[in-house]
């Protein structure tokens, strides 16, 4: 009989794969947040994170103990106005995303948000803990998407929802 044992991170071989998408974390403050969006962003080869307005930003500490010291092997950079970044990743042809419930918003499981995304180079825009995605970026959105909740909460912590989020969206792409 075989026995089944959990394997050491050193069984671990890094891909080095990189998946079409980037994150746009918008006045994310909490800095453990932050560091799990990098943590994410290593597991799950997200391009990189874009870290707008006031997001904590490294070094920092709770970062770098949350992350595990991803932010120092993932790609990231600070802008202090995420709108403008948002026009100018839209004029690079990226495809913005905003994570958010809104009137025009898709279950990220809609076959309809597959086919809009197929072959296109995304940039998920991730909101505030406490407000969402500011309206003027919500705006600037191409598609907004929802994760459809079952319980009575409408929204969950944003680096939870980003996970699911970009896991599903891997998976689409």
């Amino acid at each position: 009989m075989t026995i089944n044992r959990q394997l050491d991170h050193s069984a671990h071989k890094n891909s080095g794969r990189l998946f079409p998408l980037s994150i746009l974390a918008d006045n994310i403050r909490h800095a453990e947040n932050i560091g799990s969006l990098f943590r994410l962003a290593d597991a799950l080869g997200i391009q990189h994170i874009y870290l707008g307005g006031e997001s904590a930003c490294p070094p920092n500490p709770k970062i770098r103990r949350t992350s595990r010291s991803t932010e120092k092997s993932v790609a990231y950079s600070q802008h202090d106005d995420a709108v403008e970044l948002a026009k100018a990743l839209q004029a690079k042809k990226l495809l913005l995303v905003a994570l958010e419930i809104s009137t025009q918003s898709l279950a990220l499981s809609d076959p309809a948000f597959q086919q809009k995304i197929k072959g296109r180079e995304l940039c998920l825009v991730l909101g505030s803990e406490n407000t969402g995605v500011q309206n003027e970026l919500l705006k600037l959105a191409d598609i907004s998407v929802h994760i459809p909740m079952q319980g009575q909460n409408s929204s969950m912590n944003v680096a939870t929802a980003a996970a699911i989020a970009c896991y599903e969206i891997i998976q689409k792409l």
